[in-house]
């Protein structure tokens, strides 16, 4: 998967600079509170906030940001009073959380153009495709995920043979074989496993198939969308310059995350910051910029959860997103700036 990634590097969009005037046109200096949803850590979003405050992104468009971190997923709540501006969300989330509690949120950029989700097997255990999970047990941590049931139906795998049981975030689970087949965060998890736990693994992920397969998005309220678009648009900008600039500066974007994160372990972040800047490109963010989704992508994941039972009711997807920041802020595929 790491092999991928330099080729499509190759292959994005470059920004623009100077086109349109100067910081006097962008509006007054405003505070801004973004949430990442986890720990400091190499997740992209979460990266391209970093460095766009290291490198004075945010500051070239008037923006006073206070990044926090979510200790125990309070970075929704927080959203919906207010008190966080912008955090992130996977596409899966936002999908269940506007179906039910009907949540006024949408996504406005789109950082993970395939799902974090993927299913992990110890290499020595001989599993070698999902049709071997038959007989198996299969772990989750919390629900089933939708991206499992579309993997089993592509693959004709019987589910009443697979005995599946919740397990919570712990990977020892799967190498103290209490489980043949765990569900894991692909930028994450399959690398613990490998250094830290001595396991290789065999990984399977939505996107293998030709499946819906949406990541990380950021979010913000319906509401500020109307309010202060301004804010958006110079949110995004400030973040979206940001990620080109860890996309040619691999490195200085390390050395910037261990600011923010100086206890973790730097191998480890490198992994994570790769895998997830490779599920980043794709021909949609070649042609239109980085962070773009479609209607398309959407309208994919939301009929495959519908199939699947995934959501607790039926809505309409397109609330769900937004497009017009990401339309506001690029011209064709370069990036207004400032």
């Amino acid at each position: 998967m790491l092999g991928t990634f330099l080729p499509l590097v190759l292959a994005i969009s470059t920004l623009a600079t100077g086109a349109c005037s100067g910081s006097e046109d962008i509006g007054e200096n405003e505070q801004v509170v973004f949430m990442a949803g986890f720990k400091a850590q190499a997740n992209l979003p979460f990266v391209a906030a970093y460095v766009a405050q290291d490198k004075g992104f945010f500051a070239d468009q008037n923006l006073d940001v206070e990044i926090r971190h979510a200790s125990s997923g309070e970075h929704l709540n927080l959203l919906m009073a207010g008190d966080v501006d912008f955090t992130t969300a996977s596409a899966a989330s936002v999908l269940k959380r506007r179906s039910d509690p009907e949540l006024p949120i949408y996504a406005i950029a789109l950082f993970g153009q395939g799902s974090q989700q993927a299913f992990i097997a110890l290499k020595e255990s001989g599993i070698e495709s999902p049709k071997d999970w038959e007989g198996k047990t299969f772990g989750y941590k919390t629900s089933q995920p939708p991206e499992y049931l579309a993997i089993l139906q592509a693959n004709g795998v019987d589910r009443s043979k697979i005995k599946e049981i919740r397990v919570g975030f712990d990977p020892r689970v799967l190498t103290n074989g209490e489980i043949d087949v765990l569900a894991v965060f692909d930028s994450n998890e399959p690398d613990t496993i490998r250094r830290t736990l001595g396991f290789d693994v065999n990984v399977w992920e939505a996107s293998d198939y030709g499946l819906p397969s949406m990541g990380l998005t950021y979010i913000t309220r319906s509401e500020l969308g109307e309010v202060s678009p301004e804010k958006v648009e110079r949110f995004l900008k400030a973040t979206l310059k940001a990620f080109q600039h860890i996309v040619d500066n691999r490195e200085e974007a390390l050395d910037i995350v261990m600011k923010f994160a100086p206890k973790e372990d730097r191998e480890h972040q490198k992994f994570m910051l790769e895998i997830e800047l490779a599920d980043a490109v794709s021909q949609i963010t070649q042609d239109h910029g980085l962070g773009w989704m479609t209607d398309q992508q959407w309208k994919g994941l939301y009929d495959q959860f519908v199939e699947f039972d995934a959501l607790p009711q039926p809505f309409d997807y397109q609330t769900a997103y937004t497009d017009r920041f990401l339309k506001a802020v690029y011209d064709g595929n370069k990036l207004r700036w400032p």
